[in-house]
């Protein structure tokens, strides 16, 4: 497995990251903090060396605190990304990315994960009532104060928002969402990426589970399960992709892996893509996808994947942040 380099940074990463959002318990149901730093520590175990939170990921940051409980012994050897700029109100995000803001929410970060630096931090989402240069300027700052080592940002949606970004801060990484069924940014975001040296760290590569497999047909949802309210989750699409992993599954017995391992090993197989952020909860989840980093796929594999991509056709999005 050969590292990966965060942009302009020194930051070395595996191709495949923990995302921490499903250990915030938000969203995701029978969620436990001992289950939650197990998980961490499994990654770490798994040769993962990337953990992605942010502020938002549990209420008052909680995801945070387990990564500083599971990873403050390693902390030296792994990569903390977090994120500001969104917060909770009555149970709903806010933005706020006003650069008082951005200082303020960056210095709690740093308590709440017990270390004197965050290794690369996100813009989460930018604010509509504050001027994105004013919110990057903030973020040069932190950059230039050593707070952070590396600036990425988060939800802008057209090239014109990161090159006025980036004409205040340089922009390490992108953090963008992407899957096998959604593949928007191919069109305008990933080239520019590419040509600026801004590494491409994509969330979703298992369609929030849906591309695992592990998701039957008949599945009930549990009413606490926020997955149900996204258009691929429902009716005429759900039934889509389970044909599409249908085709996929005799292609992923006959190289000896799990489906998730093969989605993966796809994703991070792409041109451009530089890591996959694959959340989990639990232990087993994340060695899983772990074990796609070792997984090389041949050209004919790769050919066999797209014409199954082409026949299913591409899933709708799911709501903005």
């Amino acid at each position: 497995m050969q590292l990966r380099k965060i942009g302009y940074s020194d930051l070395l990463s595996t191709p495949v990251a923990m995302g921490c959002w499903p250990i915030s318990g938000i969203t995701s149901v029978d969620v436990h903090d001992e289950a939650s730093v197990a998980t961490l520590e499994a990654a770490f175990e798994a040769g993962i060396n990337h953990f992605d939170t942010a502020y938002t990921y549990g209420f008052d940051g909680e995801s945070e605190q387990l990564i500083a409980r599971a990873l403050g012994h390693v902390r030296e050897q792994v990569i903390v990304a977090s994120k500001c700029g969104l917060h909770w109100e009555q149970g709903e995000r806010a933005r706020d990315a006003r650069p008082e803001t951005v200082l303020r929410r960056c210095e709690d970060s740093l308590r709440r994960l017990n270390t004197d630096r965050i290794d690369l931090y996100y813009l989460h989402a930018p604010d509509p009532e504050v001027p994105l240069a004013e919110t990057a300027g903030a973020f040069h700052q932190l950059l230039e104060s050593g707070k952070i080592r590396a600036v990425g940002v988060s939800n802008l949606r057209t090239v014109a928002e990161f090159e006025t970004f980036t004409a205040a801060c340089p922009i390490a990484a992108a953090q963008l969402h992407y899957n096998m069924l959604q593949r928007e940014i191919e069109t305008d975001l990933l080239p520019w990426c590419t040509r600026q040296g801004v590494a491409v760290c994509i969330y979703w590569p298992l369609m929030k589970g849906m591309l695992a497999g592990k998701l039957s047909r008949e599945h009930r949802w549990d009413p606490k399960d926020g997955r149900q309210k996204y258009p691929v989750f429902q009716g005429a699409e759900w039934h889509k992709t389970q044909d599409f992993l249908d085709q996929l599954r005799p292609l992923a017995a006959a190289v000896g892996i799990t489906l998730a391992q093969l989605v993966v090993a796809w994703t991070i197989q792409r041109t451009g893509i530089t890591v996959a952020l694959c959340g989990a909860k639990r232990p087993e989840q994340i060695r899983e996808t772990a074990a796609a980093m070792s997984v090389p796929l041949t050209a004919d594999q790769l050919a066999q994947i797209e014409a199954a991509i082409a026949d299913r056709g591409p899933a709708p999005s799911g709501p903005a942040v």
